[in-house]
């Protein structure tokens, strides 16, 4: 434990866990101290090099007048984040504390690796309901608030099973300053971050107690349904979760801030396009398969074109010499087009050159018939 000058005052910080190991900073309640996260320090200490203080107004920090506004005690706490050379640390607050995590994610998102928001809220009730509890303290002090206080902070059933932590809560809220406790309501009272959060891309998770009336679980609910991708968390505890159910919240505690980072594909990362289905190379035929089909087709045309012009054209009595002559000139039709039927019409050309051939052979017969 040792006293930290930031600016003029002094503020109680206390740094455990190994060297080179992450910083996380925790943040105590409204009217408690430090020593309300000594549940989680043997296992937090595992994992982190672990920061916690007494805010402004609280245990034996500075207590100046008030009132206080949730910027100056946020700054407080990036001070001496600056005063110890850390540069980038995770977050870990309940009730007040879980505020400034909200306002250290809106306006110093740089600054914070992960946040833990326990038993908070981004706006805590009405004006009103805080004056009046400011009215109580000024014509009472604190133990004008103490027995509600500790109703609102732990169940019924955990009172009566374990009164030892809960006598030590009473004490320290009890020696909490009555002008420092004052001005952080002032701070609390004048809170409203619903919509600023929307825009928090930090990790986060949300702790809730199931029998919280100080937090109902609806305004943790609504914290985690803002900011995106943030956890929620539900504990069978009243406000002081982290006391009443120590470990299933350090559990959870561990687990958020321990997890591997989410991987994200950089807005510049090349998007690859989907390869085209190779199109069947078998269906298509080869230039010599075309080339061969092309003569046997243009062959069996000009055969058939230049039997059937021999026949209508030659007449009566052409006889022998009629038919070889057509077989003749047919032969003839059938090679000359072959040769040039690939990647051309062949039967267009097969057909023409066989009624040349046809017309030709068909007057010859039919002069050597007349001089018969």
């Amino acid at each position: 434990m040792a006293d930290m000058n930031i600016g003029d005052e002094i503020f109680n910080v206390e740094v455990e866990g190994p060297d080179g190991a992450p910083v996380l900073i925790l943040s105590n309640s409204l009217g408690s101290n430090l020593h309300m996260w000594d549940p989680q320090i043997p296992e937090l200490t595992k994992h982190f090099r672990v920061v916690r203080y007494d805010s402004r107004g609280h245990g034996k920090s500075a207590a100046p007048e008030g009132p206080y506004s949730l910027e100056q005690l946020g700054r407080d706490a990036l001070a001496i984040l600056d005063a110890l050379g850390v540069e980038k640390a995770s977050w870990m607050g309940l009730s007040k504390g879980g505020a400034l995590g909200q306002w250290l994610l809106v306006h110093a998102p740089s600054r914070i690796e992960r946040a833990v928001l326990a038993n908070t809220a981004a706006k805590f009730g009405t004006p009103d309901v805080w004056n009046e509890r400011l009215r109580v303290v000024r014509e009472h002090g604190l133990n004008g608030l103490v027995e509600g206080v500790i109703d609102r902070w732990f169940t019924k059933d955990f009172q009566g099973r374990d009164p030892d932590a809960v006598a030590r809560i009473r004490e320290s809220f009890i020696a909490t300053p009555a002008v420092g406790y004052a001005a952080c309501m002032s701070a609390l009272r004048d809170v409203d971050l619903r919509e600023a959060i929307r825009g928090v891309k930090a990790p986060v998770l949300v702790i809730v107690g199931r029998h919280d009336p100080a937090t109902p679980p609806e305004a943790g609910r609504e914290i985690a349904a803002s900011i995106p991708g943030a956890r929620l968390v539900e504990l069978n505890a009243a406000h002081l979760s982290n006391i009443e159910d120590a470990e299933a919240f350090n559990q959870a505690v561990i687990d958020f801030l321990t997890a591997p980072a989410a991987r994200t594909r950089p807005a510049s990362f090349p998007h690859r396009r989907p390869k085209k289905a190779a199109k069947n190379k078998a269906a298509r035929p080869t230039p010599r398969a075309t080339k061969k089909a092309a003569g046997k087709s243009a062959a069996k045309t000009g055969k058939k074109a230049t039997k059937k012009k021999a026949r209508t054209a030659a007449g009566k009595g052409t006889g022998k010499a009629v038919k070889r002559a057509a077989k003749k000139s047919a032969n003839k039709a059938v090679r000359k087009p072959a040769k040039s039927a690939a990647g051309k019409a062949p039967a267009k050309g097969a057909k023409k050159t066989a009624r040349k051939g046809a017309k030709k052979a068909t007057g010859k017969a039919a002069k050597k018939s007349r001089r018969r």
